[in-house]
């Protein structure tokens, strides 16, 4: 490899250096929809959507790339590998280029594309990287960029269309002493590589009309295709002549190891010089695929598919090999839920105006003792024995019985699934459920569900009156009328489901605000918009969680409000305004997520909020929303994008799971769910190192648990009430100053006083 070490001593001076995140942070990326495939260094790279998996050709395993080693998540265009430089280049849509070194776990971000203001976003699409001479040619939306791969960094830029104007360059490529660029649709251009005034747009020619895929050199061939699949090759005298076509699109065109490969859907073909065939491809038996991209080597296939990963498929005898890294079905996850160990993942999705056209087909995905296990749409039907369960928009698992769960679809009815199979679809012919009242295209449109503690799961249907319902843990349903609170036609739809441990059910509408239910009396009550008719920034409900203390938080499209006395909704002339939380901010009153799109909010074990939003990622809040705790953005986190769709917490282990509109992270928190004893009462770190800047955490604690820290003398340093099964202690005396070196006990005593407990932790400072 050449100049690696100067590179290395380079690149924090011409690089946003990225973060890596693998001590706090998950990554939960699917791998199986491939954009590009390269080889090199005995490995075979594979980018997807928006991660990277490598291919280690002699071991025959799998390293992952994602957010959480510092990619930025963003969707991927093309991929190249430098074996001259042990360099990975990703480009982006965005126009953003990264580059993974060989043995190095830093990720170098290259933002002057992105960040160049005089060309449009929608042109700073990275289509292609080609290599010659120590340079890097960018094949992008506006031109062609060349970087300097010895100093890492930009030389020129080409702009190549009439009077030097941005046209958009697919591939480039060197054939004698000339640079060719194919076009989209200014067709194939040409100048002298060597040209010291090749920036000068005058000195490119055109040697063909129309637009173009790619232009590649095979050897001592020129190869170019175009737009509707004909392929050319350069004649010295006749210039482009056609030599093929192809009836299908095709969608990857590239040479390796000099080997040309064309890639369509369903077939891959391998040309040595000459255009003769080497092999092909067409049909793969036990694999219904759609390719993306491939190349072929050492007389191996390797194809990039839509949705299998990679097949590796030798020559002969063509028996594929599936390369795929575990993770879900798909990188759009729209709905999850936690349980101790397990989590579930739907993909449906609806729009703001809960729209769900397109239709969405998609399977499910399961996390359990760390394996997923996934189950495709046909699969999905087949098993239920229906013709169609599309648009799985909320996932609920019964907290009392984890291996029961629930999947609303909003259009075919409710989903059941016992364990990791699914039971039964709840419809209009095995359930009260009916077609909604107007327009039987609509369906079935069950959205929010929640438990109560009888294990009762309530759930809300759209646009019909008995759009509330209760479906018991033995199977039996109870519907309940909500035209005398709604007008179930006219509301554009109901939301989320949130029950009181007193019982009392509410629900969210888009223009109704919110409806709560008790059903001892069966009397409804709602609140709007506006002082005195519930003080809601807007009537469009996201979001809804009780927490510890029995209080409604409401998440709406213009902010958040909370409930505080729940307790009187339901009671003639009460007071049931939502209240905003005011902070603080430089000594200024504000609204805490004034504005904010709210999209859920979930509550943690030491009764803290974990809240996500539409366009400012997550927020983490103190118990009473005073103090942000946590803010996670795409810019400071593995978040892959800042759209937060939901949030999932495992209460056993204190994981929070964030699905986005871009992929499924985890944190990991440390906030669990109350115990039942104090029989596994644990601190950690343990011991508190020198070098260690963050809290101690307490866990295996029952609800209410008093905890009092003393130093071996029994000067009392620090005491607090658990929220839930853990607490935190910064290692100060009550905030005051950092403790010294030495042993401290823990002394923790339940609600009731009947149970007791004393550990210990040690400090070096």
């Amino acid at each position: 490899m050449k100049q690696i070490a100067s590179i290395i001593a380079v690149m924090q001076v011409f690089f946003l250096q990225a973060q890596n995140f693998e001590n706090n942070w998950t990554g939960y990326f699917s791998y199986a929809s491939l954009k590009s495939i390269s080889q090199g260094n005995d490995k075979i790279y594979a980018a997807a959507e928006n991660s990277v998996f490598i291919y280690d050709l002699s071991t025959q395993e799998t390293e992952t790339i994602s957010t959480i080693n510092g990619l930025s998540g963003k969707e991927i265009t093309t991929a190249y590998y430098s074996e001259n430089y042990g360099l990975y280049v990703v480009g982006y849509k965005n126009g953003l280029i990264e580059i993974v070194i060989d043995g190095d776990e830093n990720i170098l971000k290259v933002v002057d594309i992105r960040e160049k203001l005089t060309i449009p976003p929608d042109s700073k699409q990275i289509n292609h990287f080609y290599e010659y001479n120590d340079k890097l040619y960018i094949s992008t939306g506006y031109g062609i960029s060349v970087y300097n791969m010895g100093a890492l960094e930009f030389g020129d830029t080409y702009y190549i269309g009439n009077l030097g104007g941005q046209i958009a360059v697919t591939q480039t490529t060197v054939f004698g002493d000339l640079i060719y660029a194919s076009t989209s649709n200014n067709g194939i251009k040409s100048a002298l590589v060597n040209d010291e005034n090749i920036i000068d747009y005058q000195q490119w020619t055109t040697s063909s009309l129309g637009g173009y895929k790619g232009i590649q050199t095979l050897g001592t061939e020129l190869y170019a295709l175009n737009n509707t699949n004909i392929l050319f090759k350069q004649d010295a005298d006749l210039g482009f002549i056609e030599i093929d076509s192809f009836s299908s699109s095709v969608i990857d065109f590239g040479v390796q190891s000099n080997i040309l490969t064309i890639t369509t859907e369903n077939t891959i073909q391998a040309f040595e010089e000459g255009y003769n065939l080497l092999a092909e491809v067409n049909n793969l038996m036990g694999y219904d695929y759609t390719l993306q991209s491939g190349f072929y080597f050492n007389n191996i296939f390797y194809l990039g598919t839509s949705t299998l990963g990679m097949l590796v498929v030798p020559e002969s005898p063509q028996e594929a090999l599936q390369v795929l890294p575990a993770g879900p079905l798909y990188n759009q996850p729209f709905s999850i839920d936690a349980s101790p160990g397990q989590l579930w993942v739907s993909f449906g999705d609806v729009d703001l105006t809960f729209n769900p056209f397109p239709l969405t087909r998609k399977g499910i995905s399961n996390f359990k003792n760390e394996a997923w296990k996934n189950i495709k749409y046909d699969s999905l039907i087949d098993q239920l024995g229906v013709n169609d369960v599309n648009d799985l928009v909320y996932v609920k698992i019964n907290p009392e019985n984890p291996f029961v769960t629930y999947m609303s679809s909003y259009q075919k009815g409710l989903l059941k699934l016992n364990g990791q199979e699914p039971s039964i679809l709840y419809n209009e012919t095995n359930s009260p459920m009916d077609i909604a009242l107007e327009n039987e295209d609509e369906g079935i449109r069950v959205y929010g569900a929640d438990f109560d503690r009888e294990q009762n799961l309530w759930f809300v249907q759209s646009k019909i009156d008995n759009g509330l319902l209760k479906l018991t843990p033995d199977g039996q349903f109870q519907t309940i009328d909500i035209s005398n609170i709604i007008d179930a036609e006219s509301e554009l739809a109901l939301s989320k489901v949130a029950v009181s441990r007193t019982g009392y059910v509410f629900f969210g509408a888009v223009e109704n605000g919110l409806i709560g239910y008790n059903p001892t009396t069966n009397q409804f009550n709602k609140i709007g918009e506006g002082l005195g008719s519930g003080n809601l920034p807007t009537t469009d409900i996201k979001a809804l969680v009780f927490d510890n203390q029995n209080r409604l938080w409401i998440g709406t499209r213009k902010g958040l409000r909370v409930l505080y006395s729940v307790g009187s909704f339901f009671e003639s002339g009460a007071e049931t305004d939502a209240q905003s939380i005011i902070i603080l901010e430089d000594g200024v009153p504000q609204e805490l997520l004034f504005l904010q799109s709210i999209t859920d909010i979930e509550v943690d074990g030491s009764n803290n909020k974990w809240i996500s939003t539409a366009t400012s990622g997550v927020f983490y809040l103190s118990s009473n929303g005073q103090e942000t705790l946590l803010r996670f953005t795409s810019d400071n986190s593995p978040l892959p994008s800042d759209n937060v769709l939901d949030i999932a917490i495992d209460d056993s282990s204190g994981k929070v799971y964030f699905a986005t509109n871009d992929g499924l992270v985890a944190f990991n928190g440390t906030s669990t769910a109350a115990r039942d004893d104090l029989e596994n009462v644990y601190a950690f770190p343990n011991p508190v190192r020198p070098n260690f800047t963050g809290n101690v955490t307490i866990e295996g604690l029952t609800a209410k648990a008093n905890v009092k820290i003393t130093d071996i003398t029994g000067n009392l340093v620090f005491e607090t009430t658990s929220e839930g099964g853990s607490v935190q202690w910064d290692t100060t005396a009550f905030g005051k100053y950092k403790v010294a070196s030495g042993v401290y006990l823990i002394l923790i005593t339940s609600d009731d006083n009947l149970q007791t407990k004393v550990t210990k932790i040690m400090i070096i400072r």
